[in-house]
């Protein structure tokens, strides 16, 4: 007779044999804390949460098959996902669709998708693939180059204009060409001349952009305007204290102040209803994420996972900094969602993906060089 029992717990095994466990808990922590908060910012009858859930579903079976992947299938699709991030990148350029003055979009006809949230991903594979290819014979060159790859999609982005995925796209390939080995001499002289470029930069600008970083200094400039979501996201952070004013009971959240309460300000939401103490135990969890990210990125077995992994790693650091900075008032508003938390289908999908090549990282670190 067939072992059935046995043929289940076989296929059970070979269902959650990708999975970090660690890994998996800690990001299930932060969305069961994110899934609460979008109900709170939301409860007045609409069906966000529910929409929410089914995009975490959507994410886990993502996360569940790239797990599935070896870094070599990930390696081998570097070049074609690159490039066609370029193309759908510069497809955008020419034909995209503009909504609230910014083209970011191609219709699909029955749906339309943002291309550059696929250089989250493809740009540190690209990049990963290139410095492991190169790994014998690292000269400054092969950091121009990669330099090059970085610039160009970095650009591309910020033209649509959409500074907040530029600045996360960039960070994700700075964080590999920095685990690449670039020197510090390198990183100090770019510093300076960034500083230097500073009036330069300044005047290439848009002038929503220069408007939001005058707003970071001084909000009460334009208290109903650029300066709202600054002035009210602050109050809502504040009128927390310690301990928070208790779950639903968020003032500024629903007498409806916090502008973008379910998506780039959740965090607002998330602290005024659970105060100073929330905050850390949120910062705690991701932490416990970026922590495990960098173990498993110390503890792989090649070049490319390891450089994929520390910059995916740093990429959630980069989320969840830029957004917490931006609604408690240090850094401008450059629309950047909080990383397993905010409302939204794609940002999540591709977060997961991340995870996903992290436990596939993890699982298959016994793999052969090439």
């Amino acid at each position: 007779m067939i072992d059935v029992l046995g043929v289940l717990r076989h296929g059970g095994r070979q269902v959650i044999a990708h999975i970090d466990f660690p890994l998996l808990l800690i990001t299930l922590a932060i969305m069961a804390v994110g899934l609460s908060t979008v109900y709170s910012a939301t409860y007045d009858g609409n069906n966000r949460l529910l929409s929410q859930a089914g995009n975490m579903g959507v994410a886990l079976v993502v996360m569940w098959f790239v797990a599935r992947l070896r870094p070599q299938q990930l390696m081998s699709a570097a070049i074609p996902l690159y490039a066609l991030g370029l193309v759908l990148l510069l497809a955008v350029f020419l034909f995209g669709i503009k909504v609230n003055g910014a083209k970011r979009w191609l219709s699909l006809g029955f749906t339309r998708i943002q291309p550059s949230e696929i250089m989250k991903i493809a740009m540190p594979l690209m990049l990963a693939w290139y410095f492991h290819k190169y790994e014998a014979s690292l000269r400054a060159r092969h950091f121009v180059v990669a330099a090059l790859l970085l610039v160009i999609p970095f650009g591309l982005i910020a033209k649509q204009p959409d500074l907040g995925t530029a600045l996360l796209v960039g960070g994700a390939g700075f964080f590999v060409i920095f685990f690449a080995g670039l020197p510090w001499k390198v990183i100090i002289g770019l510093i300076a001349a960034g500083a230097a470029a500073a009036p330069l930069l300044w005047s290439m600008m848009h002038d929503y952009q220069r408007k939001r970083i005058l707003t970071l200094i001084d909000p009460t400039t334009d208290p109903l305007g650029s300066g709202y979501h600054i002035i009210q996201s602050t109050i809502a952070i504040g009128s927390g204290g310690p301990f928070g004013k208790g779950y639903l009971n968020g003032t500024q959240t629903h007498l409806e102040f916090i502008p973008e309460k379910h998506t780039d300000f959740i965090f607002a939401v998330y602290s005024e209803e659970w105060g100073l103490l929330g905050n850390a135990l949120l910062v705690f969890l991701y932490t416990l994420l970026i922590g495990r990210g960098l173990m498993i990125a110390s503890a792989a077995s090649t070049l490319f996972s390891r450089l994929l992994a520390g910059a995916i790693t740093l990429g959630f650091f980069a989320y969840a900094f830029i957004n917490m900075g931006m609604v408690s008032g240090i850094l401008p508003v450059v629309g950047v969602p909080l990383p397993f938390m905010s409302y939204g289908g794609s940002a999540l999908v591709m977060l997961f993906l991340g995870i996903g090549i992290l436990m596939s990282i993890h699982t298959h670190r016994m793999m052969v060089k090439k």
